[in-house]
């Protein structure tokens, strides 16, 4: 039993051979998703403002969507459902892409990320002081210039608050890929107390685990508020 143990903390924290740990897979998962959802959501955060209702409708469709759906089910759905089709089964790349778990675990992630963190960039765009625009059309800005120098920079500083949030719900949100085999935190977790019934230990070890990555997320995020968002604090009287 204690052997057993041992192997599953290895398969937890230790790298053996060329195979991830659960760890490792966790937070392969949480970046991979986390950075390619944060650079799609950008632009789609501009074309959810956007004044033309051809930009702006099927982005509020897509994010209405995703975040209106479980991501579990969203998940079952790109994993098991799309794979069923013949139409991705015939097809070379979609059947190279969908029979994979990891892959699919990345695309339900990324997407659902993407719909939340574009909301979040769409209000922070939103809340900018119309005298900042104003003040940079002044000065000759084009519409170009003026999303890149004034309010994506801004956007983004008033957004980390929520950001951080979303962040730390994908982290949970990993913990899915056991629907598609994939060999995370909680699919080691679950085999653990499968072999040994000892299920207090093997989802408390996973439990501590998720909340050791949590606070570390939590503290790089404070770190780049008291960086970013200083002028936002009140002024101390003296």
């Amino acid at each position: 039993m204690i052997d057993l143990i041992q192997q599953y903390w290895q398969q937890l924290l230790y790298t053996n051979g060329y195979h991830f740990t659960g760890v490792a897979v966790t937070l392969w998962l949480l970046v991979i998703s986390i950075s390619c959802g944060f650079v799609i959501s950008i632009g789609l955060s501009i074309a959810r403002v956007s004044e033309h209702k051809w930009l702006q409708f099927p982005v509020w469709l897509f994010t209405y969507v995703f975040r209106g759906t479980p991501l579990y089910v969203q998940l079952l759905i790109i994993y098991s459902g799309l794979y069923s089709l013949d139409a991705i089964r015939s097809h070379e790349f979609l059947n190279w892409f969908f029979k994979s778990g990891y892959r699919c675990t990345i695309l339900a992630l990324v997407l659902n990320t993407c719909a939340y963190t574009t909301e979040i960039f769409a209000g922070a765009i939103r809340s900018i002081p119309k005298g900042e625009i104003e003040a940079a059309h002044a000065y000759g800005f084009s519409n170009w210039k003026l999303y890149r120098y004034v309010i994506i920079p801004s956007a983004l500083r008033k957004a980390i608050p929520a950001y951080s949030n979303e962040v730390i719900l994908m982290l949970h949100a990993t913990s899915l890929a056991f629907t598609a085999t994939v060999p995370d935190i909680l699919k080691i977790a679950r085999d653990m107390n499968s072999q040994t019934y000892m299920t207090f230990d093997a989802f408390g070890i996973a439990a501590i685990i998720y909340m050791c990555i949590s606070f570390s997320l939590i503290g790089l995020f404070r770190q780049a508020e008291r960086r970013w968002l200083k002028h936002l604090e009140p002024a101390q009287s003296a």
